[in-house]
């Protein structure tokens, strides 16, 4: 796999399964700005194949979507687990997924710092995802983005459905991500100056 520039990242309109490790690692950018530290989870958590479209509906990537893709897989380690006799797909990984998915968005638009999920609206849970279905879509409406100039932080909020084998399954509205700088912690797992929690400071 060739890696990207920062200027072609941002130009992209879709990622392959391989893209998205390397994101997930680091390895895609060969020349990350100062500050960059956005990821995608690894897999197991990594939530997504491909991306099949990103787009910027408007100036400074206010609006936008983005279109997320997983392949289902008879041994998903969830199945394994949830539940014994009746394996399902545990319903928080599909809006984790498009808490990835939105984050993504951020650091593709431009976001500088390491994004964290910051909780979503009204989530509608029609069906389910087993494990002879094939394939999950995920499509995200960007319904607002924001750079916040006081502490450097950028918030999304999107709307989106979920689709298995074409059958809509969830709606979630008002799900919102934060990218934050500073916020990174390398040195795991010793400690360090950001190996404990708490509130995030996000800024005006």
């Amino acid at each position: 796999m060739t890696m990207l520039d920062y200027a072609q990242f941002q130009r992209r309109s879709a990622f392959n399964q391989a893209e998205l490790l390397a994101f997930a690692n680091g390895t895609l950018i060969e020349d990350e700005p100062a500050g960059f530290h956005s990821r995608l989870p690894l897999p197991p958590m990594l939530m997504l194949d491909r991306i099949p479209r990103i787009a910027r509906n408007a100036a400074g990537g206010r609006r936008g979507e983005i279109v997320g893709e997983r392949d289902v897989r008879l041994d998903d380690w969830f199945f394994q687990c949830h539940f014994r006799g009746d394996p399902v797909q545990p319903g928080c990984l599909g809006v984790d997924a498009v808490w990835q998915l939105l984050g993504f968005y951020c650091c593709w638009n431009g976001a500088l710092g390491a994004g964290r999920a910051l909780g979503c609206g009204e989530i509608s849970f029609e069906g389910q995802i087993r494990p002879h279905d094939h394939k999950v879509r995920y499509e995200v409406t960007v319904r607002r983005y924001a750079d916040l100039p006081a502490s450097g932080a950028a918030i999304v909020v999107g709307d989106a459905r979920v689709l298995v084998d074409d059958a809509l399954i969830y709606t979630i509205k008002h799900a919102k991500v934060g990218v934050f700088r500073d916020i990174d912690y390398a040195d795991y797992p010793h400690p360090g100056r950001h190996s404990r929690g708490g509130v995030l400071e996000r800024g005006a």
